[in-house]
């Protein structure tokens, strides 16, 4: 009736459901945000309440889940899914794409957040990156209890043997977790440094930078399943062109939070802008 650590996947099996660990480090995440945010919005000049940060954290609990499945359904297995589409809500057979889960939350949360503006959605955004950022790291802990998605072939010193692969391997999913832990501190360090009021939204642009660039340069040492795709002359996996829309929406929002919120439209007043 009561299993604990019943397999190396599943933590916890309570009347025969299992309850996985990638599931546990995902209620984590949920629950160091729902801590966290609230005492980072002084930084962005907030005072939502902790009804308002719940409901956001709801929408975007639904969001990570929906958009995550729905990228993996489509960006990698479209055709699998197209023939067992009942498979599709078998969440729990695993199959979770972040750049889907990305999708996911910025929906999500802009449905609950139409209603205010866009200076506030992006004062949210700039705090709301932190626990994310915790969360994918959490998240490839969870990918490395359950051995999977690992690196390339090494001779480093540190490399792992994983189940069904040859050699020893690159442990990709340790390295995301650092690299994730590095960005929040990053990310972090530039929401205490920048003023409450100046430059809103580049915190969120950095994150967005940040994630893409790290993505990238780890599919370079990922053991990929999936054929490379042939572009300009250079193979680039699937996760990697992925990251590209990643990177240029952060690029473009870092340059359009050149000013602070409302000063570039002072400043078109003040040369006679239209």
């Amino acid at each position: 009736m009561f299993a604990l650590f019943p397999s190396r996947t599943v933590a916890l099996e309570i009347l025969g459901f299992g309850i996985h660990w990638y599931g546990l480090l995902y209620l984590l995440s949920f629950a160091l945000a729902w801590w966290m945010l609230p005492h980072l919005q002084r930084f962005r000049r907030l005072t939502l309440s902790a009804e308002e940060w719940s409901d956001l954290l709801v929408a975007a609990v639904i969001g990570v889940i929906v958009g995550g499945r729905l990228g993996y359904v489509l960006f990698y297995a479209p055709a699998y899914f197209f023939q067992h589409p009942f498979e599709i809500f078998a969440v729990w057979h695993g199959g979770m794409a972040s750049h889907g889960g990305f999708i996911g939350v910025a929906v999500a949360l802009l449905w609950v957040l139409r209603r205010r503006s866009r200076e506030t959605i992006l004062r949210i955004a700039d705090i709301v990156v932190i626990p994310v950022t915790i969360g994918l790291g959490l998240g490839r802990i969870g990918n490395f209890i359950n051995q999977e998605l690992y690196g390339t072939v090494t001779t480093l010193p540190w490399a792992m043997a994983f189940p069904g692969a040859d050699g020893l391997r690159h442990p990709i999913q340790l390295y995301d977790f650092f690299l994730q832990m590095l960005i929040a501190l990053t990310l972090f360090w530039y929401l205490r440094r920048t003023e409450p009021d100046q430059r809103i939204g580049r915190v969120c642009a950095l994150f967005l930078i940040l994630y893409a660039v790290a993505r990238f340069l780890l599919e370079c040492i990922r053991e990929q399943h999936g054929e490379l795709i042939a572009l300009g002359g250079l193979e680039f996996s699937k996760g990697q062109l992925l990251t590209i829309p990643i990177v240029i929406v952060g690029s473009w929002l870092w340059m359009k939070t050149k000013l602070p919120v409302g000063e570039g439209e002072q400043l078109k007043m003040t040369r006679g802008g239209g």
